[in-house]
C-alpha cells in the first residue's frame, strides 16, 4: 500500500502513480536482458499498486528489450534522441527511431549529456519537443552541481533549467521531470529529505504557475544514488513521484529493492 506524501503543497495536490525508471547508461550487452526479464516479472504486480516500472537501456538493446518484455507492463525508453527527425547526424538516433524500437520514454537533458556534450536547456527543450511529436514521453532532467548548491544557487539553477527545458505544450501525462543533483549521481551522496522535499516543492509550484492544472499533474522524479536503503524515505515525500535510478537498476535485485521499499 502506498503511503501518502507528507507536507503536501497547498498550491495544488496531484494524484499520480509512482514511476521507477532504470537508466542503464553505457552498460549492458544482451546478457543484461536476463535482468530485465526478472524486473518485468514484477511489473504487473506493481501496476496493481499504481507503480509503473520502466528501463532505458543502451540504444543497442532497446528493440530487443521492448520485444522481450512486451505485454508484461514493463515500459522501455531511450537515453537520448536528436532534435531533428532525420538527416546527416552520424551516431545519433531520432525520436521516431526510439518509437519504432518500442520505446515509450526518452531521457533528455541528463547532467552527463549537459556536461559531456555541452547541451544547453534550449537544446534539451528541442529534443523534448521532438520526443513529443514522435509520441514519446520525454523525461526532462534538471539538477545543480555541488558548487552551485554550496553557493546557495541550487533552486535558482534548477528552476531556470525547468523553465528553459520544458516545451510550452504537451499532452496530459505526456511529460516527466527528473530532479538529479549532479553531485549525488553515482557518488553515494544523497541530499537530506528536507532538501529533496524543498526542491520538488519548488519545481512543482513553478510548473503549476506556468501550466496550471496540467503542471500539477507532471510527475517529478528524484535521481541520484537511489537504492533500496534510502528509497523508502525519499519516495514517500510530497511531490516525489518516483525515481530515475542509475547503478541500482543494473540488476533486478537492486531495482526491485527500491520497488519493495515503496510498496511497504
Amino acid at each position: 500500500m502506498l503511503k501518502r506524501g507528507c507536507l503536501l503543497s497547498s498550491t495544488m495536490e496531484k494524484i499520480v502513480a509512482k514511476l521507477l525508471v532504470g537508466n542503464w547508461k553505457m552498460n549492458g550487452v544482451k546478457l543484461a536482458l536476463q535482468e530485465a526479464d526478472l524486473i518485468a516479472a514484477a511489473a504487473k504486480t506493481a501496476l496493481g499498486q499504481s507503480i509503473q516500472l520502466a528501463i532505458c537501456p543502451p540504444a543497442t538493446l532497446l528493440a530487443r528489450l521492448s520485444e522481450a518484455t512486451a505485454g508484461t507492463g514493463l515500459l522501455t525508453g531511450a537515453q537520448d534522441c536528436h532534435a531533428k527527425a532525420s538527416g546527416a547526424h552520424t551516431g545519433d538516433i531520432s525520436a521516431a527511431m526510439v518509437k519504432d524500437a518500442g520505446g515509450h520514454f526518452v531521457i533528455v537533458g541528463h547532467s552527463e549529456r549537459r556536461a559531456d556534450h555541452g547541451e544547453s536547456s534550449e537544446m534539451v527543450r528541442n529534443k523534448a519537443q521532438a520526443a513529443l511529436e514522435a509520441g514519446l514521453v520525454p523525461i526532462v532532467c534538471v539538477g545543480e552541481t555541488r558548487a552551485e548548491r554550496e553557493a546557495g544557487q541550487a533552486e535558482a539553477i534548477v528552476l531556470s533549467q525547468v523553465e528553459g527545458s520544458v516545451p510550452e505544450t504537451f499532452p496530459d501525462g505526456g511529460l516527466v521531470i527528473a530532479y538529479e543533483p549532479v553531485w549525488a549521481i553515482g557518488t553515494g551522496l544523497v541530499p537530506s529529505a528536507a532538501d529533496v522535499l524543498a526542491m520538488h516543492q519548488a519545481v512543482h509550484e513553478s510548473l503549476v504557475s506556468r501550466f496550471g492544472a496540467k503542471g500539477a499533474s507532471i510527475q517529478i522524479l528524484y535521481g541520484g544514488s537511489v537504492n533500496g536503503q534510502n528509497a523508502g524515505d525519499l519516495l514517500h515525500l510530497a511531490h516525489v513521484d518516483g525515481a530515475l535510478v542509475g547503478g541500482a537498476s543494473l540488476t533486478a535485485d537492486g531495482f526491485l529493492k527500491i520497488l519493495h521499499a515503496i510498496q511497504e
